[in-house]
C-alpha cells in the first residue's frame, strides 16, 4: 500500500447470512469449497462413508470435505414454508437483515427467482454469488423479484485462463466461463488482462485463495503494482473475517481486494484443532444455512468444521446465538477503538 495514499476507514456490523439453495455446478473450480459440503452428485447413494472430497466423476471438488467432519449432502431447497420457516428462524437469532444466496450455482435453480421472492417478501435483502450459467435466462426474473445485489464469479477473458483454474474433466477448449480467485503468481496475467480489458464496464474484485495463503496474497499485490493501483477504501465487516480495500486503478476503474483476517470465536475456536497460524483458512465468516439431503435444515458457522452445524430447531439451546452476537458487539468496539470509524 502506498505510503502516500491512506485510505478512509469503514467498519460494519456484520448482519448478513449465507444461504446455500443448491449444490448442482456446471463448473470444476480446483480451489472450491463448496461452502463445506461434499460435492452432492458425486456422494448420492453411497452406503459407506466418508463422502468424496473430489474430484468425482463430475470433476468437482470441495476442498474441506475429507477433514471437516461433515455429515449430510446438501439438498436444493424450495420457497415452500419451511424455507421461509428455517430463514426467518436464523435471520432473527442472528439479526440478519441481508442474506447471500450460494451453491453451488444459484442459477441453476428452476426456483431461485421464487426463492428470491420468498426471501424479499420477509423484508430481508437479497445478493448472490454466481459464474452467470443461466443468467441470462433467470437473472431479469429474479431482479424483478427483488435481487438487489450479484457478485459474479470471473476467472479470465479467454478460455485457456479458465481452464487453468479448472480439473482435467472440464480443461476442453469447448467450456468456457469465470472468477478471480487469484491461487497464485502464475495467475497474474490472467487478472492483469480482465482489470485492462473490461475494468471499465464493472468493478473486479481479487479474492485470496484461502488454500494457497501467502502466495494468494502476493500475486495480489503484483497485479495491484502492475495496474497502479492506488487505495480509497478499506472496510471491516465487524463479526467476520471479512475486510476488502477499494482501489482505484488504470485512472477510475475500481478494483476491489477481499481478504480473510485470522478471526476467531471466543469459545468456540478456542479448543478447535485447526486454531493456529497456518491451519484456520477462513476464520469466523459468518453464518451458514443449509438443507441436508434428509430435508433438516441446518446452521454452520465453519467450513472446516462443519462438525459444529447444529439443526436449526436446536439453535436456541445451543449457545451460538449469544456467542455470535456478543462477539460482533466485541469486534465492533474493537474495530472502532482501533481505527476510529464506525457506520
Amino acid at each position: 500500500m502506498s505510503a502516500t495514499h491512506r485510505p478512509a476507514i469503514r467498519v460494519v456490523r456484520d448482519r448478513t447470512i449465507r444461504i446455500k439453495v443448491i449444490d448442482d455446478c456446471g463448473l470444476a473450480c480446483t480451489f472450491c469449497h463448496n461452502e463445506g459440503t461434499p460435492v452432492t452428485a458425486d456422494n448420492r447413494g453411497r452406503a459407506e462413508l466418508p463422502f468424496v472430497a473430489g474430484p468425482g466423476r463430475t470433476g468437482r471438488v470441495s476442498i474441506y470435505s475429507e477433514t471437516n467432519g461433515v455429515g449430510f449432502l446438501a439438498a436444493r431447497m424450495a420457497p415452500d414454508a419451511s424455507f421461509r420457516r428455517a430463514v426467518r428462524t436464523v435471520a432473527r437469532a442472528f439479526d440478519a437483515h441481508e442474506v447471500h444466496l450460494t451453491g453451488g450455482e444459484p442459477t441453476l435453480h428452476t426456483e431461485v427467482p421464487a426463492l428470491v421472492a420468498a426471501l424479499t417478501g420477509m423484508g430481508l435483502s437479497v445478493g448472490m454469488t454466481s459464474n452467470g450459467e443461466r443468467g441470462r435466462q433467470v437473472m431479469a426474473e429474479c431482479s424483478a423479484a427483488g435481487l438487489g445485489r450479484v457478485n459474479v464469479s470471473v476467472f479470465g477473458t479467454t478460455a485457456a485462463e479458465l481452464r487453468a483454474v479448472q480439473s482435467e474433466r472440464f480443461r476442453a477448449p469447448s467450456k468456457a466461463s469465470v472468477n478471480i480467485v487469484v491461487p497464485g503468481m502464475a495467475h497474474v496475467g490472467r487478472v492483469v488482462n480482465l482489470v485492462e480489458s473490461y475494468g471499465q464496464f464493472a468493478d473486479v474484485r481479487m479474492l485470496t485463495s484461502i488454500q494457497d495463503g501467502p502466495e494468494s496474497v502476493a500475486a495480489i499485490s503484483e497485479v495491484l503494482a502492475r495496474v497502479g493501483a492506488e487505495p480509497v477504501l478499506r472496510t471491516f465487516t465487524a463479526g467476520t473475517s471479512d475486510e476488502r480495500t477499494l482501489y482505484r486503478a488504470l485512472g477510475s476503474r475500481a478494483v476491489y481486494v477481499k481478504r480473510l483476517l485470522p478471526v476467531r470465536l471466543p469459545d468456540t475456536c478456542a479448543s478447535c484443532r485447526f486454531n493456529n497460524d497456518t491451519d484456520c483458512e477462513e476464520g469466523y465468516y459468518g453464518i451458514r444455512l443449509y438443507l441436508t439431503d434428509q430435508g433438516e435444515y441446518m446452521v454452520g458457522v465453519c467450513i472446516q468444521r462443519m462438525d459444529l452445524c447444529v439443526p436449526v430447531a436446536e439453535l436456541p439451546k445451543s449457545g451460538i446465538v449469544e456467542e455470535v452476537l456478543a462477539f460482533k458487539d466485541a469486534e465492533v468496539r474493537r474495530l472502532t477503538r482501533e481505527y476510529g470509524a464506525a457506520a
